[in-house]
């Protein structure tokens, strides 16, 4: 086996690992039993620990490459990235955890739709092709029961979930020449101050076992995840990145369904291929179009943000 393939290879198996750990997210924020303010506000207080102690002991912080410009549009992703996991976790409390993942990826679809608005990108027949396919899905997949407001909000929480990750990956791609893990570090420390006025450290006295999913999220669900995840870009190329992303949301219908015995309709399992392929499909557009960058040996120094090259959601 040559290098390159010994390191594909593992990329693979970092990506995976990663996105199966995206996939259980949903059980920990419900586990958690908290309000979706008070996890995201504890999931990037442990989560800037977890990051900060790893990107100190990898000596990250010396030639960071941060201007003030860069810092500052990092912090607006950070914004966007941490109101982002509030409707998405609100998304889990007013539906499902299933159909709140599928509907939270169209996320590319904004992310296309944004380029064109704001940078002038003119979207490609093939594009708006597959923009109407992911819509018609989306129609099957909020096929709800008649009277059913806690789906249909849930749906709307999750497509301001997936607005809103999309804004940040649009902001985030302008920050080049840093290490993605000191975005991240970036993006959570923000969170901290920004959600201080909404969390309610009342409700926690009675947390209990919860404080250790609540960890967990920090810990796990974002140091580790994150790391996995970037340590993986440098050796994959995109199509494989863009197929393995949707591990994401296989992992989490299975686990809702494995725990809390949640399952989406027939009529909704018909729009799920549609959103997922063409997903797929607008994500590894540009890909397509672009001439392929040079593989190298040796993993590449991971100096870019993870959005700034691919469009991946994750929770």
């Amino acid at each position: 086996m040559t290098t390159r393939n010994a390191l594909e290879n593992r990329g693979t198996a970092q990506l995976t690992a990663a996105m199966m750990l995206s996939g259980t997210l949903g059980i920990s924020v419900v586990e958690s039993g908290a309000s979706a303010f008070n996890v995201v506000f504890f999931r990037v207080l442990f989560g800037a620990l977890a990051l900060g102690t790893y990107a100190f002991a990898r000596g990250y912080f010396r030639d960071h490459g941060l201007t003030p410009k860069k810092l500052g549009l990092a912090a607006l992703g950070g914004v966007f990235i941490v109101f982002n996991w509030v409707f998405l976790f609100k998304a889990y409390e007013a539906t499902s955890i299933s159909l709140a993942t599928v509907v939270y990826h169209t996320q590319p679809f904004f992310l296309v739709l944004l380029s064109a608005l704001v940078l002038r990108e003119r979207l490609s027949r093939f594009q708006l092709g597959w923009l109407a396919a992911a819509f018609a899905g989306l129609l099957l997949v909020s096929g709800v029961r008649p009277g059913d407001a806690g789906s249909l909000a849930g749906i709307g929480l999750a497509l301001l979930a997936a607005l809103l990750y999309a804004l940040s990956t649009l902001v985030t791609k302008r920050v080049t020449g840093v290490r993605p893990h000191l975005i991240a570090l970036v993006q959570v420390l923000v969170g901290i101050p920004l959600l201080l006025p909404f969390a309610d450290f009342g409700a926690m006295s009675g947390t209990g076992t919860g404080w250790a999913w609540l960890a967990g999220l920090g810990v796990i669900h974002t140091g580790l995840m994150y790391v996995l995840m970037y340590a993986a870009y440098a050796k994959l190329p995109t199509a494989k990145i863009a197929v393995l992303a949707f591990t994401y949301p296989a992992v989490a219908m299975v686990a809702d369904w494995a725990v809390y015995g949640h399952h989406i309709g027939l009529v909704q399992a018909l729009g799920v291929p549609l959103i997922v392929l063409a997903s797929l499909k607008v994500t590894l557009a540009p890909a397509r179009a672009a001439r392929p960058a040079p593989r190298t040996a040796a993993p590449a120094r991971e100096d870019a943000s993870p959005s700034a090259r691919r469009a991946v959601s994750t929770g």
